[in-house]
């Protein structure tokens, strides 16, 4: 895209994903930011903005990733300094929005932390959201301001209609993500099925059945985040054990912690296909991961939102 020549648009970035934020800049035309965000010797965070905000619309890319507490920290800082230098509007772009597990009480005394961490970026003085694929869509309804929510599955869709498999059936690992797996079959033209399973504790999944017909197709399991890939890489074993001829794997969010890697390496998975929403170190690229660039649909949201256009075709 050429040069954006507005100097009342602003696009800072804190440490968890300088790669993509760098990407999403050069996408919409406009330089960086020109920002530190530095620690001091106990872990404090520190933030120097270098240049003048003041009037400006500021977008602060930052996922909350691992370390989680420390980059949730960083925007927070980051949010209050942009406040008290005077920008005009604080939206906050979070590409992976941590804690948003922790969305209800599922037993008597949980906290509700992805709540509290709404209430803490909008305390800040964050004006906006802009996230993607939330873990619960209801998490949009925590924040008291708006919350401009993507979606990966038209950027996973379109990498696997490229590859034109075969005979697909598109599965859901799990119940709660039956209407991301439909969206998923509804570009592809395929059909679904549904793995059913049990989680007797948290990061350890055991499954008990599959719901539709995989017998001779290729599955591509779909799911928001894979964390430990306990989850995947069983469904995945499950799958082929009940006659699938190939197993794929998606997901916006490679969290990938732990034993994440070596699993998905030993694992029946002939391909797994992330986003960059949240960055894979170098011992996270292995043959069998891809990761697809989120920062084009980040980009046009953060020209529509300085130019208050409508964001909601970015959703199809």
């Amino acid at each position: 895209m050429a040069n954006y020549r507005d100097p009342k648009l602003k696009v800072f970035t804190c440490n968890a994903n300088p790669a993509l934020a760098k990407e999403i800049v050069d996408h919409i035309g406009v330089p960086m930011g020109n920002a530190q965000v530095v620690h001091f010797s106990d872990g404090e965070v520190q933030i120097k903005l270098n240049e003048s905000v003041r009037g400006a619309d500021v977008f602060v890319i930052q996922s909350t990733s691992a370390p989680v507490n420390e980059h949730l920290m960083e925007l927070l800082v980051m949010v209050d300094a942009l406040k008290r230098a005077s920008a005009k509007s604080i939206n906050v772009v979070i590409p992976y929005y941590g804690y948003a597990r922790q969305d209800r009480k599922a037993r008597a005394r949980d906290p509700i932390t992805a709540k509290l961490v709404a209430n803490l970026i909008d305390k800040a003085g964050a004006h906006r959201v802009i996230t993607m694929d939330l873990h619960a869509t209801q998490i949009q309804g925590f924040f008291d301001i708006p919350v401009d929510h993507l979606l990966g599955v038209p950027i996973l869709a379109k990498y696997f209609a490229e590859k034109k498999l075969d005979d697909i059936v598109v599965v859901s690992p799990d119940h709660g993500g039956v209407t991301r797996a439909r969206k998923l079959a509804e570009r592809l033209e395929a059909p679904i099925a549904i793995i059913d399973k049990r989680r007797p504790e948290p990061n350890v999944a055991e499954v008990m059945n599959i719901v539709g017909n995989i017998e001779g197709r290729t599955a591509i399991i779909i799911d928001d985040i894979i964390d430990t890939a306990g989850t995947i890489t069983l469904a995945a074993s499950a799958l082929m054990e009940s006659g699938a001829k190939a197993v794929y794997a998606c997901c916006t969010h490679p969290v990938l912690s732990g034993p994440a890697i070596k699993r998905i390496d030993e694992s029946s998975i002939k391909e797994l296909i992330v986003t960059n929403t949240i960055p894979l170190g170098p011992d996270k690229q292995i043959a069998k991961i891809k990761a697809l660039s989120v920062a084009p649909i980040i980009g046009e949201a953060i020209i529509r939102v300085h130019e208050e256009l409508s964001v909601s075709k970015l959703f199809d």
